[in-house]
């Protein structure tokens, strides 16, 4: 095993969690079909998926309705969130897995000293619920969801609450993701952010500008980050 670097001290490398840590996409689809159909909606597809995640589960249903030509009012939002929590919880951890390469990349960088943490706009619960069913919750110093606190993604706050949940150093953070939220996030705090492309963004993730785009987590390296978190710093001192 490696040994830890004397440079990594308490830095920290942060995750969104659907389309970025998990591919998701199967049971978001099946809960939210679900969901729409008690208003005999037509269901939505993948295709559909990258136009309506990542606000959290409010957001995704109320876009999915208004997408089936069925706007719906705030006050009919509640119950139709619990249908969509119920039935996502009850099918965990359904198809969803780990994209290829992430636990070996998570154990790279525990292995030499970081710490890894969740920011997600999923409601924590959830988000917990998965990352415990896929056994990967011992990765993590800190989940936090769009329910957290008082900010989600992409205001800074919900990055920082994160970091400082999770023992970091704001300094010396790294964020990965793969949508506007999650470079927005990254951006507005401070952070370096890495990008991949294999998530849910309705835009090429090129035209975000990211720091860097990794297409596989092999490419997540220590020495990525190293470099990433030695830029930014410079950036800082100028």
């Amino acid at each position: 095993m490696a040994t830890a670097p004397e440079h990594t001290g308490n830095a920290l490398v942060i995750f969104d969690l659907d389309g970025t840590l998990l591919d998701t996409h199967v049971d978001l689809v099946e809960s939210l079909n679900y969901t729409i159909a008690a208003l005999d909606l037509a269901p939505v597809t993948y295709d559909d998926l990258t136009h309506l995640v990542g606000q959290g589960a409010r957001v995704m249903i109320e876009r999915a309705c208004k997408l089936q030509g069925h706007p719906i009012s705030p006050e009919a939002l509640p119950p139709l969130v619990e249908r969509f929590v119920a039935h996502y919880s009850a099918n965990m951890p359904g198809h969803t897995e780990p994209y290829p390469g992430l636990v070996a990349a998570m154990d790279r960088l525990k292995a030499s000293g970081y710490r890894l943490a969740v920011c997600t706009n999923k409601l924590e619960g959830l988000a917990t619920g998965l990352l415990e069913k896929l056994g990967l919750t011992h990765y993590f110093d800190a989940v936090t969801g769009g329910d957290t606190f008082e900010h989600r993604k992409p205001d800074a706050r919900h990055l920082t609450g994160t970091i400082e949940r999770a023992g970091g150093d704001i300094a010396r953070s790294v964020m990965i993701g793969d949508s506007i939220n999650d470079i927005a996030v990254a951006k507005n705090a401070g952070v370096p952010a890495i990008a991949v492309p294999f998530g849910y963004s309705d835009v090429p993730v090129s035209s975000l500008d990211p720091d860097v785009i990794i297409t596989h987590f092999d490419e997540l390296t220590v020495e990525l980050v190293e470099s990433l978190l030695r830029d930014s710093a410079a950036k800082v001192a100028v």
